[in-house]
C-alpha cells in the first residue's frame, strides 16, 4: 500500500465511520441532544470532502495507485451505508430507499470486480450519471442528518427527502447504465 496523502485521506474517511456512528449512541451528558445532529452532519461533511479531495490530490500530485483505486470506493460505500442505516433507525429515511442504494452499490461493486477480472474494467468506469447520483445522495444525507430547519426557513427534512428519492432514481438509472455496458461481456459468457 503506497503511503501518500490521497490514501491517508481515504483511511481517515474509514476511521470517521465509527466516530460518526458513535455520536448517536453517546450519553446525553457527553453530547447534548441538540448537538448530535450538528456533530454527525459535520463528520459526514468532512468525510464527503475527503472523498472529493483524495481523488483530486491523487490526480494533481500524480499519486494514483491500484490500492487507492480499490480503497476509495470501499470507503465511500461504507460511509454511505453507515449513514443510511442510522437515518433509517432515526426514521428519516424509508428502509426501501436504503436497500435500493446499498443494494446497487453492492451490485455495481461486484460487477466492476468481475469486469476487471475479464479485462474490461474500463467499460464500467464511473459515468456522469454515477457522479450525479453521488452528489444528490451526499447532499440528501447531509440534509437528513442535520434534520433541523436552517434559519427557520429551509426545511432540511423535506429537501433531504426529495433529494434522497432523486438519488434512488439516479441509483437505479446508473445501475441500468452499468449493466447495459457489461451486457456484451455477459452474453459472451466470459
Amino acid at each position: 500500500m503506497p503511503l501518500n496523502i490521497p490514501n491517508l485521506l481515504t483511511w481517515l474517511r474509514i476511521l470517521l465511520i465509527p466516530v460518526f456512528a458513535a455520536v448517536f449512541y453517546l450519553p446525553a451528558t457527553w453530547l447534548q441532544p441538540q448537538w448530535v445532529n450538528i456533530t454527525a452532519t459535520l463528520i459526514f461533511a468532512v468525510a464527503a470532502v475527503t472523498d472529493w479531495l483524495d481523488g483530486y490530490l491523487a490526480r494533481v500530485l500524480n499519486q494514483t495507485s491500484v490500492f487507492g483505486a480499490f480503497l476509495d470506493p470501499v470507503a465511500d460505500k461504507l460511509m454511505v451505508a453507515a449513514a443510511l442505516i442510522i437515518l433509517v433507525k432515526l426514521g428519516h429515511v424509508d428502509a426501501w430507499i436504503a436497500l435500493v442504494i446499498v443494494g446497487r452499490e453492492i451490485t455495481i461493486s461486484a460487477l466492476r470486480e468481475w469486469m476487471a477480472g475479464v479485462g474490461q474494467g474500463k467499460s464500467v468506469a464511473v459515468s456522469f450519471i454515477g457522479k450525479l447520483k453521488t452528489t444528490a445522495q451526499m447532499v440528501a444525507i447531509l440534509l437528513l442528518l442535520y434534520h433541523d430547519p436552517v434559519l427557520q426557513v429551509i426545511d432540511t427534512h423535506v429537501w433531504g427527502t426529495w433529494l434522497i428519492y432523486i438519488a434512488a432514481i439516479l441509483t437505479l438509472w446508473s445501475m441500468g447504465y452499468y449493466l447495459k455496458k457489461a451486457a456484451p461481456q455477459v452474453h459472451e459468457g466470459k
